[in-house]
């Protein structure tokens, strides 16, 4: 299966005025989104895809405030609460024939003493059974901590592959948390998890002061010291097939249209199978 070309509900911080803009774009034939705020937003989004020829996946979770990082420690909801909310979205999820549901695992606040493979591996028990039992595609998003903190992508880049092989759960990388955390050591931790990986999510990164932003990728930035260069993890990225390379950017810095778009034919090229 050649790759897909995807759109985040990050593009419009799934506003619910601003839905049809998530499929007015020739190139994209797979939609990401999660965050909802109303059921009735939700709905509407479903009216949208019925009528259009593309796949969509959950971003977790379905609906604002709700659990977005719970399921091995307290960020704000207790896990056993986030597991009981992740289930539910799960069996929705199949229910409506989704492509996968991805959830922010492994996710750690900050770096602590403790055994972190012990702790994964037991997370991944539950969503081997969650898959199972559902029957539908899990998608796991190591995420970074607080204050840009590294513990959980480095405690995956720790945990043994064949230990993650017993489970069939697929990886989502996010190039600009991986470069976050790792910066120039990025291909090294995500050539680890080539095998598993279903889902890439794309942006560049936008630095002002002590805050950064998702901003759009595009060529031009490979020719600026501002920006990350993508070019060769994307390009590592495209090896295999089937995945789903996602436009992950948000409407912080009022992209054009012209912009966004130049950065898909761009990506379009370098994914080429």
């Amino acid at each position: 299966m050649s790759h897909r070309i995807g759109l985040s509900g990050s593009v419009i911080m799934t506003d619910p005025e601003k839905l049809p803009v998530l499929f007015d774009k020739a190139h994209v034939n797979h939609i990401e989104i999660g965050e909802f705020p109303t059921k009735a937003s939700f709905n509407r989004f479903l009216e949208l895809l019925n009528d259009k020829n593309v796949t969509f996946g959950l971003h977790s979770p379905l609906y604002r405030n709700q659990s977005k990082y719970d399921l091995l420690e307290k960020v704000q909801y207790n896990p056993e609460q986030a597991w009981e909310q992740f289930e539910s979205e799960v069996k929705h999820m199949s229910q409506l024939s989704a492509e996968y549901i991805l959830v922010h695992f492994p996710y750690f606040k900050e770096e602590k003493d403790i055994d972190t493979v012990e702790i994964i591996e037991n997370g991944l028990k539950r969503l081997y059974l969650l898959q199972k039992r559902y029957a539908i595609t899990i998608v796991c998003e190591p995420k970074l901590g607080f204050n840009r903190s590294s513990f959980g992508i480095r405690a995956l880049d720790h945990f043994p592959v064949e230990l993650w092989d017993k489970y069939g759960i697929k990886i989502c990388i996010d190039i600009g948390d991986y470069l976050l955390a790792v910066n120039d050591k990025a291909a090294a931790y995500i050539e680890k998890w080539q095998k598993y990986i279903m889902v890439v999510h794309l942006h560049n990164v936008a630095f002002h002061d002590d805050k950064y932003i998702w901003v759009p990728v595009h060529p031009t930035q490979e020719l600026n010291n501002g920006y990350f260069n993508l070019k060769d993890i994307i390009y590592k990225l495209s090896a295999g097939s089937g995945k789903f390379f996602v436009f992950e950017h948000t409407p912080h810095t009022n992209p054009t249209e012209k912009f966004v778009n130049e950065g898909m034919n761009w990506v379009k090229e370098l994914i080429k199978d």
